[in-house]
């Protein structure tokens, strides 16, 4: 009898560490699992207030974007239109000019392009067109040497020149830094240019200087981003901040037209 009770106390003594360590081990993951809860409720917290924030920010900018305020004549720091050297498309003595600020990489620019050119149509001889170059090249490399096969373009053949070419250019890019550098000769050729002075002067980077003066035209008129246009009629400077859609556009015009 003694010895069973030696062995039945042997046994709970053998157990008891296992049993300590099963405690234990689920005492600490208990620990664990309390202290991740929350932490995750924090950062779930954090990341709702910050997701509001910016559906705040892009709510904001969306409105601004879709009711552009016309400023006085010193608002926007903007060179005036230079019938010399500027690319103008459309009637060059329409009422209204847009000057768009634009980078051939970028997918709205692309798309307000398009756009742009609905303008034209619809508002023949009452709006020009006048392009100015405004590559993001910290988010498309390529965009900068292309600017300047537009101005190589244009150089060679003129004011029609330019726009064949960038009209093009932006009609077969995918946007994105997604155009090869070596498409920009073929472009040439498709819109009729003299392939080989084209490169010449595209290698040259006689334009390079050209491209960045306006880059920072843009950015001094009020540009953050692409594509950035301002209105011109009279006296009065309205921006376009955005790709914002023709109906926009249109019904800008439609009150500076009355």
């Amino acid at each position: 009898m003694e010895e069973d009770i030696k062995k039945e106390k042997s046994l709970i003594e053998t157990l008891k560490p296992k049993t300590a360590f099963k405690v234990g081990l689920l005492s600490g993951l208990g620990i664990m699992f309390f202290i991740g809860f929350f932490i995750l409720l924090g950062v779930f917290i954090n990341n709702k207030a910050e997701g509001s924030a910016i559906t705040k920010d892009i709510n904001n900018n969306v409105a601004a974007a879709n009711n552009p305020q016309p400023t006085s004549g010193g608002d926007i720091a903007i060179r005036a239109v230079d019938k010399n050297n500027d690319w103008i498309k459309g009637n060059p003595d329409a009422k209204i000019s847009i000057v768009e600020f634009s980078d051939t990489e970028c997918p709205f620019c692309k798309k307000f392009h398009a756009t742009m050119k609905q303008v034209l149509s619809e508002y023949d001889g009452q709006v020009n067109w006048i392009y100015r170059h405004f590559p993001l090249t910290s988010l498309h490399s390529r965009a900068q040497k292309e600017a300047e096969a537009t101005e190589c373009a244009g150089e060679q053949g003129g004011n029609k020149s330019f726009w064949d070419y960038i009209d093009r250019l932006f009609e077969i890019t995918p946007s994105n830094n997604g155009l090869a550098e070596s498409q920009l000769s073929d472009i040439a050729k498709y819109v009729g240019l003299d392939v080989d002075k084209f490169q010449k002067c595209l290698d040259s980077g006689k334009y390079t200087k050209k491209v960045q003066d306006q880059s920072q035209q843009a950015q001094a008129a009020g540009g953050r981003g692409t594509p950035y246009s301002v209105i011109l009629v009279g006296d009065q400077k309205i921006p376009i901040p955005g790709a914002l859609p023709f109906e926009s556009v249109k019904s800008t015009l439609d009150s500076l037209l009355k």
